[in-house]
C-alpha cells in the first residue's frame, strides 16, 4: 500500500495509476461527408435519407460518435436508434445532456429533410430539449423520432421525442429550421 500512496502523491503518477485502472478506447471511423453533402442537393431530401437507410449513402460521422443509426424515414418523419455507452458519460456518471440533444437534434433536422426537394437544404435554428429520465449504459438503445409540425419554405417547426425499449419517454424537444433555398 505504501507504494500506491507514494505514487498517487505525485500528480504524474497519480494520474498514470488512473489511467492504467479505468482507461477504455473506443474507435470511430467515418466516410468524409463532403461528398454526399453535395448528392444531397441532386436529390429530394427523402430519396437521400432513403438512400442512407438502404446502406447506398453512409451516414454523417457524427453517427459513429453516439452509436447512431437511420431506422426510417418517410415524409414529414424520421426514426433513429443510438446506443449510449460510458464514453457519453458526464462528470457524475450519467449520460450527458449532449447526447440526448444530439440525437434530437438529428432527428428533427432530418425530419425536416424528409420534406424538402430537389437543390433545397435546411439548418437547425433552435432546439429546445426537456430531459424527463436519465440515461445510463445500463439504458441500451434508445429510439428518437422526430416530427415535422409545420412544413414551411422558409422555416419548419419540429417535435421529436426519446424514449426507451420499454417505451418510457426520456426526453422531448421542439425545434425550429430554415430552409435554404437556391
Amino acid at each position: 500500500m505504501a507504494d500506491l500512496d507514494a505514487t498517487v502523491s505525485g500528480s504524474a503518477p497519480k494520474e498514470a495509476a488512473m489511467t492504467e485502472l479505468t482507461q477504455q478506447s473506443k474507435t470511430i471511423t467515418w466516410v468524409d461527408p463532403r461528398p454526399q453533402a453535395l448528392q444531397a442537393l441532386t436529390m429530394s431530401g427523402l430519396d437521400y435519407l432513403q438512400a442512407m437507410v438502404d446502406g447506398t449513402i453512409p451516414p454523417p460521422p457524427i453517427a459513429s460518435h453516439i452509436n447512431l443509426e437511420i431506422v426510417e424515414v418517410s415524409t414529414g418523419t424520421a426514426v433513429m436508434a443510438a446506443v449510449p455507452d460510458e464514453s457519453h458519460y458526464n462528470p457524475i456518471g450519467s449520460v450527458h445532456g449532449g447526447f440526448f440533444a444530439t440525437l434530437l437534434d438529428s432527428v428533427c433536422g432530418c425530419a425536416v429533410q424528409t420534406t424538402l426537394p430537389v437543390g433545397t437544404a435546411y439548418t437547425s435554428l433552435d432546439l429546445n430539449v426537456s430531459f424527463l429520465r436519465g440515461i445510463s449504459s445500463d439504458t441500451g438503445r434508445v429510439v428518437a423520432t422526430g416530427r415535422v409540425t409545420k412544413p414551411g419554405s422558409r422555416a419548419a417547426f419540429v417535435e421529436a421525442d426519446i424514449k426507451d425499449a420499454q417505451g418510457r419517454l426520456l426526453a422531448t424537444a421542439t425545434s425550429t429550421c430554415l430552409v435554404i433555398t437556391p
